[in-house]
C-alpha cells in the first residue's frame, strides 16, 4: 500500500488560521518578543547593542535602554519597523501568506485582513524582502538543474493581420521582457523518503535581460561548486559551461527526457509554480520587484516538505532578522525602489556598485 504524501497528511498541518486569528494583540506581541530575543527578560538595544533587562514601558510596549536611553520596540531595526498595524495583523498576514502555496495577491490579503490594499501591498512586500535578503547563497553541489524562462513584455498584436509584426524578432519585442534563471540542487537519493520521493533540495533564482553566456557563466562560477554535474536544455547560453563543469544536456525540441535519463524536471517544476502564481494570483509583476517574486516561488518550492507551522516561524524569524529597508518606509509617499534587482547587468560578479546575487 502506497504511503500517504506528506502534504496530504495531518503532520503537515501544525498551525491553522483559526489558531492565529484567536490570538490577542498582546499574545502576538509576546510571540514577536520570544522569536527575537527568547523567553528571558533580557532584550537587546538595537542602538547600542547592550543586552540587559531594560526599563519596559507597558503602556507603549516599548523599552528604554539603561545604557544609552534609546527608546525602542520589538520591531525596531527590523523590516517591520515603523509599522502602524497592530501586531496581530502582522502575525495573521504571515500565516495567510504561509498557507498560500501558489502565492497571494495584495488585494486578497487586504480582504482577508480587513485593511486597505496599500497596507496589504507593503506588508506582503516586506515579507518577500526578508525572504530574499535572508536566503542562503552558499554554492549548490551534487546534481544541479539550470533553466531560464521569460516573463513580461507581452506585445499585443494588431487587429488586422496585415498590420501585425513578427513578434519573434528582437526589434519587435518589448523592452520590459525579462529572463528568470533558476538553479536547483537535486535531492540526494539517500535523503529521499517514501512520503515525498525525489525533488529538489535548494533553489536559487536570478533575473536579467536575456539568457546569455556571459551572465550564465558568471552566475555558475559563483553559485555552483566545482565538480557539480549540471543538467541543462539545448539553449546556447549554457554551451560555455562544458569547459567548467560536467554537463548533461536534453534537447526539448525532440524529447522531454534524454535516453540517459537527463531532464530538467525540477527546474520545470519551479516554473510551473511561478506561472501559477503569475496567472492565478498576481497577473503581472513590476520589474523592480520581479526578483522578489521569483525568490518567493523558490522559497515555497524549498519549504514544500516542512509543516506550515515551521514555515510560519521561519518567515517571522527572517523578518525580525532583516534590517529596516528604505524601499518599504514611506512607499506610498513616493519612497520607492529606483532600480531593478538584476543579477549582473552584463558586468562580472563582484564589480563596483553591483548587488551580486539578487
Amino acid at each position: 500500500m502506497a504511503q500517504q504524501h506528506f502534504l496530504l497528511s495531518a503532520a503537515a498541518r501544525t498551525l491553522s488560521v483559526r489558531e492565529v486569528f484567536a490570538l490577542s494583540d498582546e499574545a502576538a506581541f509576546e510571540l514577536f518578543r520570544e522569536l527575537r530575543w527568547g523567553k528571558g527578560e533580557d532584550v537587546v538595544c538595537p542602538s547600542c547593542g547592550v543586552v540587559e533587562r531594560h526599563w519596559f514601558l507597558p503602556s507603549r510596549r516599548q523599552w528604554r535602554c539603561k545604557a544609552c536611553a534609546h527608546t525602542f520596540s520589538v520591531t525596531s531595526g527590523t523590516i517591520f519597523a515603523h509599522h502602524k498595524l497592530p501586531f496581530f495583523n502582522d502575525t495573521a498576514a504571515t500565516e495567510i501568506y504561509t498557507n498560500a502555496v501558489k502565492g497571494l495577491s495584495a488585494l486578497q490579503m487586504g480582504r482577508d485582513l480587513g485593511v486597505q490594499y496599500k497596507s496589504a501591498f507593503v506588508l506582503m512586500h516586506k515579507l518577500r524582502e526578508s525572504l530574499i535578503v535572508q536566503r542562503e547563497e552558499t554554492p549548490l553541489s551534487g546534481e544541479v538543474e539550470i533553466d531560464g524562462a521569460y516573463v513580461g513584455g507581452h506585445v499585443r498584436p494588431q487587429n488586422k493581420k496585415e498590420d501585425r509584426l513578427d513578434r519573434r524578432l528582437a526589434e519587435n519585442q518589448s523592452p520590459d521582457k525579462r529572463c528568470i534563471l533558476v538553479m536547483r540542487e537535486n535531492q540526494p537519493e539517500e535523503d529521499e523518503v517514501a512520503s515525498a520521493p525525489g525533488g529538489a533540495r535548494r533553489t536559487l533564482s536570478f533575473v536579467f535581460g536575456r539568457e546569455n553566456q556571459a551572465d550564465v557563466g558568471a552566475l555558475a562560477q559563483r553559485f555552483i561548486a566545482p565538480g557539480t554535474c549540471i543538467s541543462a536544455d539545448e539553449c546556447d547560453a549554457y554551451d560555455l559551461l562544458h569547459g567548467q563543469f560536467p554537463m548533461r544536456r536534453v534537447n526539448h525540441s525532440r524529447e522531454y527526457r534524454a535516453e540517459d535519463g537527463t531532464n530538467n524536471n525540477q527546474a520545470e517544476s519551479y516554473f510551473s509554480r511561478f506561472r501559477r502564481m503569475e496567472i492565478g494570483q498576481t497577473h503581472k509583476f513590476g520589474l523592480r520587484y520581479l526578483a522578489n517574486y521569483a525568490n518567493e516561488a523558490a522559497y515555497r518550492e524549498d519549504t514544500r516538505r516542512q509543516t506550515n507551522g515551521e514555515i510560519f516561524r521561519d518567515i517571522l524569524l527572517k523578518c525580525l532578522d532583516t534590517r529596516t529597508h528604505r524601499d518599504w518606509c514611506g512607499y506610498w509617499q513616493g519612497n520607492k525602489r529606483l532600480q531593478e534587482r538584476l543579477a549582473y547587468k552584463g558586468r562580472p560578479p563582484g564589480s563596483a556598485g553591483e548587488a551580486v546575487g539578487v
